[in-house]
């Protein structure tokens, strides 16, 4: 056991990261990074890129960024970021979050980055703060919110990247991810990156928990992701992820050292020790054109073949797709449309401490599984006045909702023991509930020191069953720093 925990705090002082993704780029990136999506953000001009695998785990590290904050200490090239998050929202009532925080960043050593801070809050709402971790023993009322925003990271070299940090992260080039998003909690996570010849290769190792059995119970997940340039623009991902607990009824087995292991493939090592431990693959395509991109996402949780190709319905045949396209119709205007499935009982397991999720939420799709979705988004900025912006989202779909005491496949932390069926199952099974979400928001930069902007959005959602149909009508003013993804479109 001292071995293993010895050999476990080695690895987790040369490990640890990020994946960047959306419309910010900065706290979600393994270092201050451009924004795939956001053009506000740019690379310093007298700083030349060196030219990597194009890949959405994107190595940022290596990148030098336009300065935010107020420079202290210059010497040791340390800054003090404000970090705001006010908001008013009208919901058969007013609903109201103020938050308040900071990020301090320094780079004590050649190669290395520092960033520890994070964003408190007092919020009435529980829908406005999005992936924050709520800190209240209270269930009503004003409650206390915290999302904390740390990392720490280390480039030795033009290959390696190693990183730590409690955070949130994302892989995938679309709005929504199947392998792993920002939409959920922050966790502790370790990252080594290695980048060669046309290729990025990563290793995340997570640290999560979940209450279950009245307890706070531990678990962790190991994944990686290759990244290659197949051609100058075509690039394709592999991605594979275990998740596993420490301690069973049988074996208390801490990180498994045979997870540790950044070159083993998962699902042929969980089937070698006899365990019930539960790996989820996929594959990604992405191809570049001059102003357009096409991306897709596979994901696989368990399947026959046979059962496939028979159409049977069987519902260990777990498995989600997304296909999407985004581009530029002008300087001004840019789009996506994208469509995302997953099949009842995907990321599923017996217990939450083997479900591929964390806190009580999804590590993919905020949906979870048995649903499909389409969803476009266009973002535009007035050429007279390139700080005001406007961005339109739209979301349509279908998801199926448990009834009657039986999982249907929505819910991923429910015991997939549970279910109806195991022949004839299908996307929207249970309580077939069809969804229409839009959000139109406006913004106008009013402090640089910390990207904040002023804003004004209206969201709708309208829901609809057999049961019920539901209009809202959701206004909201606020003030709040762009540099994280404020979340409120499922």
């Amino acid at each position: 056991m001292i071995i293993r925990n010895c050999i476990l705090f080695l690895c987790l002082l040369c490990a640890a990261g990020s994946w960047s993704q959306t419309d910010v780029g900065y706290l979600n990136g393994a270092f201050i990074s451009v924004g795939r999506h956001d053009n506000t953000i740019q690379d310093s001009a007298n700083h030349e890129q060196k030219s990597y695998a194009r890949s959405d785990l994107r190595p940022a590290i290596r990148l030098r960024n336009t300065s935010i904050g107020y420079e202290i200490l210059k010497k040791q090239k340390n800054n003090l970021i404000p970090i705001v998050n006010f908001g008013g929202q009208y919901n058969n009532g007013l609903e109201h979050r103020n938050g308040l925080g900071f990020l301090f960043e320094s780079r004590p050593i050649k190669n290395s980055y520092v960033r520890i801070g994070g964003l408190c809050d007092i919020s009435n709402s529980t829908i406005l703060n999005p992936g924050s971790i709520n800190l209240s023993k209270k269930e009503s009322g004003q409650q206390f919110w915290f999302l904390p925003m740390a990392r720490l990271a280390y480039t030795p070299n033009d290959v390696f990247s190693f990183h730590l940090g409690y955070d949130k992260n994302f892989i995938g080039a679309g709005r929504r991810s199947l392998f792993l998003s920002d939409y959920g909690k922050p966790m502790p996570f370790g990252q080594i990156r290695a980048q060669f010849w046309h290729m990025e290769y990563s290793i995340n190792y997570q640290f999560l928990s979940e209450s279950y059995e009245g307890q706070r119970r531990s678990k962790f997940v190991t994944s990686h992701h290759l990244s290659w340039d197949l051609l100058p623009w075509l690039n394709l991902g592999i991605f594979e992820a275990v998740v596993f607990q420490p301690k069973d009824t049988l074996l208390n087995r801490g990180y498994d050292v045979e997870y540790l292991n950044p070159f083993v493939f998962y699902r042929p090592q969980e089937y070698s020790m006899g365990s019930s431990d539960n790996v989820v693959i996929g594959l990604s395509l992405k191809a570049s054109f001059k102003n357009t991109a096409v991306y897709s996402q596979v994901v696989l949780d368990e399947f026959l073949l046979s059962e496939i190709r028979a159409r049977s319905g069987w519902w260990a045949n777990k498995f989600g797709l997304q296909l999407g396209v985004q581009g530029k119709i002008s300087d001004n205007l840019n789009y996506r449309v994208e469509g995302n499935l997953v099949r009842p009982y995907t990321f599923s397991h017996l217990t939450p401490l083997q479900v591929y999720g964390h806190s009580g939420a999804a590590l993919a799709h905020p949906y979870g599984s048995n649903f499909a979705e389409i969803l476009s988004e266009f973002n535009w900025r007035k050429k007279m006045n390139a700080k005001l912006r406007f961005k339109f989202f739209a979301s349509f779909g279908i998801i199926g909702k448990d009834f009657d005491g039986m999982n249907y496949g929505s819910d991923i932390y429910e015991s997939y023991i549970n279910r109806p069926n195991d022949y004839g199952n299908y996307i929207g099974q249970g309580q077939t509930q069809s969804f229409f979400i839009t959000s139109s928001r406006i913004s106008y930069p009013v402090m640089k020191e910390g990207r904040i902007h002023a804003f004004a959005e209206l969201q709708t959602q309208f829901l609809k069953s057999d049961e019920f149909k539901e209009l809202s009508l959701l206004p909201m003013v606020g003030l709040r720093s762009y540099l994280w993804n404020d979340y409120r479109n499922y």
